[in-house]
Parts: structure tokens; C-alpha cells; sequence
């Protein structure tokens, strides 16, 4: 059964998952606008992965509502068409080695009896120099870009990206950012999981941050630094023992940072003028000043008290 969800493209309302004693979600809820890129933040185990299979109809949910395109996960005829609409690059992707990336996509598009120009979707992904090469000889970011071209052989409304970067270095991951950007552009909704705070933040229209089951906050990558982030951080670099004793008795949070930097907390205007005013005033020797500006990391941190490194909770 279909419901009018004017804008909404996936809807979740007190989504609950155990398995046995273990409750994977708790009380999950959120919305994703049509056509824009929804950024599922947390650390492995948090039930990222756990909501996304439910959302494609992988598994069923113990309790709550969750709805893709208006229709309903726990309805027959509703599980027929998300599967129909969306597209999906699971966290282990893998496909057939022996087959070039132009077979793949073919392949794939014969499994959802649809035509389509592997040529186009190779082009979308970058891969056109790649396009006769067997998926056993590409790297992970190249395996990892035909993926998503695979994903959207049916033209997807909604295309489930569950950690399409993780392990790829740094080139690789900005390369598969582009390609989520574009898809953007073409008005496709986007739900991406992800332990990177930096790609929610590059990305992500709307994030949602989810910890131990329970989604913490949600908003856009902005506001949540403005109400989650934390004050302004300047960095006197270089700064050393003597601007850390220059500066300690008139501001509230000064501390010595690594490499003899000066790290000033700025609550307020007034606070980097001090900092200034003592700066100019005296005979002090640094490199320079930064200022560096909260980051998803540190609403992060905030919210939970801990960091994510390389998907765990430190």
C-alpha cells in the first residue's frame, strides 16, 4: 500500500530491531527529502547497516513503520515495488571477476530485465578507460565506482549507498564523492551510511547521527556544528611556553597543544581581540594564527563523549 508522502522519500518512525536479547535499533526515526543526499553517520555496530536492510526490504523490522517512495516495508506489494524503484551497493560488494566492467553492467541489467547503455553509466562512473578490464584487476576504488554504476542499471529513485568508501585512500574516496555529488544533481535521493565525519560533512544535505540503536541528532551538517559543535578554536602556532604564559591569566581556556602550539578557545568576538591585544603588545615570537572551526567530528564527541577511529568507538 502506497501513502501520500508529498517530498519524503523514506520515511521511519519507532523502527525497533532486536535479535534475541540484543537490540540492534531502538526506536529508530527520521525522513529523507526527495533528491537529496542523507548522510546515516555512526561507528560499526551502531545499526547503520541494520536500518538499510530493512529500508530494502532485506529484513524485517520488530516493531515501528518504515516506508520508501510511500510504500510500506512490511507490505507484499510494497516490498515488490522499493525493490523495483531503488538501487544498492551493499558494504561488501563484489561482483564477477572474470567478467569486464562492461559485462557486469550488462549482467546486472539482464537480472532486472531493463535496457540500458553500459557506455553511459561507464562514463558516469569514470571508468571508460577501464571498461574492457576484468573486475579482478581494478582496485577497491575503481571495484568500488563500478559498483554504484551497477546500482543504477534501473534507474533507481533512491540509491542505498552502505559505506562506499571505506578502505579506499584518500583519491579513491574524493573520486566516489564526485560521483554521489553528481548523482545529487541528477535529483536522485542518496541515503548514504558512513563512519567518515568529514564525507557527512562534504556531502551530506541531512545527516543523522546514530549511536548504540538511537539516532542522537539530526539536521544539516551545519546546524548540527552550530548546536553540537562547540566554541572556535584559535591556534597560535609555535606559539610555545612563553605566549601560553602570556595568555593563560587573562583568557578562560588556553592550553598547550602539540608542537608547542597555543590552543585559545574563542566563546566570543571579544576573546580572539584579547588575544590580539596581547599578541601585538608584547615581544613574543610564533609562526601564525589559525582559526579552526568545529567539525562533525566534534559534534560528534560532544554527543557521545567518544571518537570514531576507523569505524570504532575510541
Amino acid at each position: 500500500m502506497k501513502s501520500d508522502l508529498d517530498g519524503v522519500a523514506i520515511r521511519v518512525r519507532g523502527l525497533i530491531k532486536k535479535y534475541g536479547d540484543v537490540t540492534a535499533l531502538d526506536g529508530v526515526s527520521f525522513d529523507v527529502g526527495r533528491g537529496e543526499v542523507f548522510a546515516f553517520v555512526g561507528p560499526n555496530g551502531a545499526g547503520k547497516t541494520t536500518t538499510v536492510e530493512i529500508l530494502e526490504c532485506l529484513r524485517e523490522p520488530t516493531a515501528g513503520e518504515a516506508s520508501v517512495l510511500g510504500f510500506s516495508v512490511k507490505d507484499r506489494q510494497g516490498k515488490k515495488e522499493i525493490r523495483r524503484r531503488v538501487g544498492v551497493l551493499p558494504q561488501d560488494f563484489n561482483t564477477f571477476d572474470l567478467l569486464t566492467v562492461r559485462e557486469n553492467i550488462e549482467f546486472f541489467a539482464s537480472m532486472y530485465g531493463v535496457k540500458v547503455n553500459p557506455d553511459e553509466l561507464i562514463e558516469l562512473v569514470k571508468l571508460e578507460d577501464k571498461r574492457n578490464a576484468l573486475y579482478k584487476h581494478l582496485s577497491g576504488g575503481l571495484q568500488k565506482r563500478l559498483g554504484i554504476a551497477i546500482s543504477l542499471v534501473n534507474d533507481p529513485e533512491v540509491v542505498f549507498l552502505d559505506e562506499p568508501t571505506t578502505g579506499l585512500d584518500p583519491r579513491a574516496r574524493r573520486d566516489v564523492w564526485d560521483i554521489i555529488e553528481m548523482l545529487r544533481e541528477e535529483g536522485k535521493t542518496v541515503f548514504l551510511t558512513t563512519h567518515y565525519m568529514e564525507e557527512a560533512e562534504r556531502l551530506a544535505d541531512e545527516a543523522a547521527i546514530i549511536n548504540y540503536g538511537r539516532v542522537v541528532a539530526k539536521a544539516s551538517p551545519d546546524e548540527l556544528i552550530k548546536q553540537h559543535g562547540g566554541s572556535r578554536t584559535l591556534v597560535v602556532r609555535g606559539g610555545g611556553q612563553e605566549v601560553y604564559n602570556l595568555l593563560y591569566p587573562t583568557l578562560p581556556e588556553v592550553a598547550m597543544g602539540s608542537n608547542g602550539d597555543v590552543l585559545v578557545t574563542l566563546e566570543n568576538k571579544r576573546d580572539l581581540t584579547d588575544v590580539a591585544l596581547a599578541l601585538s603588545g608584547e615581544k613574543t615570537e610564533f609562526e601564525e594564527l589559525i582559526i579552526k572551526r568545529p567539525t562533525m567530528e566534534d559534534v560528534f564527541l560532544n554527543l557521545t563523549g567518544k571518537k570514531i577511529v576507523e569505524g570504532e568507538l575510541l
